[in-house]
């Protein structure tokens, strides 16, 4: 499971975290009804949000929801999931965007791909997940050409950029792809006026995607030789933060342009928590314990870009930090005394699919506190795990309703949904 908007169930209220998981859930049986078992590896966080929004614009009638039967995931347990247009058309995206990491994948010669027999099994799988995505998008009036040419310009481009080369370049292509998919519900929707707000909000949530990532990655695409934007364009993680914050914002402005039937989920996934996937890549803090913490760099509350100690310059996790007293350092009290460790090298597709399926049938996924992620080896958050991450405060958890409150942790940030 991949995805920058991983909500904490403690952050939303309990019809919000059903509808949630009722999306995430429609995402998975969409993939494995209409292109097999193997298609459902990847369900992410990101693609559900397309179901979100088109749902969020239609009114609700007795078939919107169906039962399905016992998941791992779900403890063994029965639920309502989302079914319909939406969830078909955030499989479809997810099928081509998938295909297109396996073959960037395969081009980085990653793990196992080394092999030329799985390389050429990764490559078929790819192509039948490209055409798969295009069936299930044509079926929807959705042409997923555009979202192939803009990975297609996307190799082009980063084998082009280079220092002094805008960061926005790099992430036009993400733009594209996201802005379409999310302009495209507000035609499955049939409200054709909500279009343009939301290929508003697609293209900055694109951009926020491919920023987020980039951070994430900054630090082991150094270690293995990898290509980074950040570092190839010489960016550096302070106009990285500037140009998250400025998407953050400009997405919270587009929703407000959108004409919703019932856009709770939808604010609160587009509206709230991107800030919280915002401070979590760039180590800031992001839970209410100190008022509400949007990650906006309009709230006045907002610590500095680097968080309260500071962030370690880039490529070198382990380096001394001067405005961090407590940063562990090479020799330090506090760091490894023989120096950094090596960086856990990323699995390859198949692997990482062994890794996933494991995940799953011992559902570490959904309840687990932590654990590693089956492809990047990055730690992860079980979405269903118990956490106090709102113990203190409430504010959080009164965002689902927060349109129809007279105040609340809104007061804030500019969200605009007082």
């Amino acid at each position: 499971m991949f995805g920058i908007v991983r909500p904490c169930s403690h952050r939303l209220t309990e019809g919000l975290k059903t509808e949630w998981m009722a999306h995430l859930c429609g995402l998975c049986l969409a993939l494995r009804s209409d292109h097999g078992q193997l298609a459902r590896v990847v369900t992410n966080y990101d693609g559900l949000i397309v179901s979100v929004l088109t749902e969020a614009q239609v009114e609700r009638t007795t078939g919107w929801r169906r039962t399905a039967g016992p998941c791992p995931l779900r403890a063994m347990r029965t639920a309502p999931v989302a079914k319909g247009e939406g969830a078909r058309l955030a499989a479809a995206v997810s099928l081509v965007l998938a295909s297109a990491k396996v073959r960037d994948h395969v081009a980085d010669r990653d793990g196992l791909l080394k092999r030329r027999p799985v390389a050429l099994a990764a490559r078929r799988v790819a192509a039948s997940w490209d055409k798969a995505g295009a069936r299930t998008g044509a079926s929807l009036g959705f042409d997923t050409a555009v979202l192939v040419d803009a990975v297609d310009r996307q190799t082009a481009i980063e084998a082009l950029a280079g220092p002094g080369t805008s960061l926005l370049t790099v992430t036009e292509p993400t733009e594209t792809a996201t802005a379409a998919a999310f302009a495209h519900t507000a035609v499955l929707a049939d409200r054709p006026h909500n279009a343009e707000p939301l290929a508003e909000a697609g293209r900055l949530f694109g951009r926020l995607a491919h920023l987020l990532d980039a951070v994430e990655d900054q630090a082991s695409d150094a270690a293995s030789g990898a290509w980074n934007p950040l570092t190839a364009t010489g960016t550096d993680l302070v106009e990285a933060r500037r140009l998250a914050d400025d998407a953050v914002h400009g997405i919270r402005l587009a929703l407000r342009e959108v004409d919703f039937v019932d856009g709770k989920l939808a604010h609160v996934l587009l509206a709230h928590e991107l800030g919280q996937s915002v401070n979590r890549s760039f180590g800031t803090v992001s839970c209410g314990h100190g008022g509400h913490d949007d990650g906006s760099a309009h709230a006045s509350h907002q610590p500095g870009p680097y968080g309260p100690y500071g962030t370690p310059p880039p490529g070198n996790p382990y380096a001394p930090n001067p405005g961090n007293p407590y940063a562990p350092g090479p020799g330090g009290p506090f760091g490894p005394p023989f120096g950094p460790p090596e960086p856990p090298r990323r699995r390859g597709l198949i692997a990482g699919c062994g890794v996933f399926a494991g995940l799953c049938c011992t559902c570490q996924m959904c309840c687990a506190k932590e654990y590693e992620g089956p492809w990047s080896r990055k730690k992860r958050e079980g979405f269903c795990r118990d956490c106090d991450c709102c113990d203190v405060c409430d504010c959080c958890s009164g965002c689902g309703d927060c349109c129809s409150c007279e105040s609340c942790c809104c007061d804030a940030c500019d969200c605009g949904c007082n």
